[in-house]
């Protein structure tokens, strides 16, 4: 997956808009206009605040399916992914929790996405919606069958779940990138909100060398300096929203101050170079 072509940069950051309830869901209110107006103001502020790349997925759908998930939610999704596309200029990716990578690879597909996310791409998970298996097998085949090129960017030890296959990092970076043909390799903390270890990060990177590492989960001010040093992008949410609450609406502001953040020298770097000077 070359990162500079997909998204002009080696180090990029994915946004992410948490599309609000969807049609079949829980808690759907009955008006899509509502969940396309937040999604487009997300998206506008998300590229307006310099980010590059935004993902849309239906994380107010929760309680999620653990397979497949009903067709109003890929109609409803699909026609959110459509309208963002149109809006702006960023690469756009779709993930369809909890885990069907096969709807997001069709809706991106059909939108003309770059990328998608997948939770459990090899192995098998122990999670909230039960037993979650890998699906690689289908879905490469799939994407074949489509003639995409979308690129699949695939969890690794998923957030909110525990392993059942193999607990080992190392294993399982190798199995989803050698033997599940992952374009890129997402590590999360435990639970939304929370971040990996610089330790997981680098554990990964000597894992899969030639293939790029993302920050799947909590990403902040307060420790992107270091988080950055191991991985090659970040997919970012929380901590650009609102008084930093998951719930909240996307604040152009923290975007900005993010944005600035991720760009700056490291303390390393900063250090190296002021050494250097004198």
């Amino acid at each position: 997956m070359d990162l500079a072509q997909l998204f002009k940069t080696e180090t990029p950051v994915i946004g992410v808009v948490h599309l609000l309830p969807l049609p079949s869901s829980a808690r759907w209110s009955g008006n899509l206009h509502t969940v396309i107006e937040r999604a487009e103001q997300e998206a506008t502020a998300l590229a307006t605040g310099g980010v590059d790349g935004i993902i849309l997925e239906n994380f107010f759908d929760a309680p999620f399916s653990r397979g497949r998930v009903g067709s109003a939610t890929v109609s409803a999704m699909t026609l959110v992914v459509e309208r963002i596309r149109h809006l702006v200029t960023v690469p756009l990716g779709v993930n369809v929790l909890r885990n069907d990578a096969l709807s997001a690879m069709a809706i991106a597909s059909c939108t003309n996405s770059a990328f998608i996310r997948v939770n459990v791409l090899s192995g098998v998970m122990a999670t909230d919606q039960g037993t979650i298996e890998g699906c690689a097998h289908e879905l490469l085949r799939y994407r074949r069958e489509l003639g995409s090129d979308v690129k699949i960017m695939a969890d690794v030890l998923v957030k909110h779940a525990h392993p059942i296959s193999t607990p080992n990092l190392s294993v399982a970076v190798k199995d989803t990138v050698e033997r599940g043909l992952a374009d890129a390799i997402v590590l999360s903390g435990w639970a939304t909100g929370n971040p990996p270890t610089v330790e997981d990060l680098e554990l990964a990177r000597i894992a899969a060398p030639q293939t790029p590492i993302f920050i799947g989960s909590g990403a902040s001010l307060d420790n992107i300096d270091s988080l950055k040093q191991a991985a090659d992008g970040v997919i970012v949410s929380s901590s650009l929203k609102r008084g930093g609450k998951l719930q909240n609406p996307i604040d152009p502001v923290r975007v900005g101050q993010f944005m600035e953040a991720i760009s700056a020298p490291t303390i390393a770097q900063a250090v190296s170079a002021a050494n250097a000077a004198g």
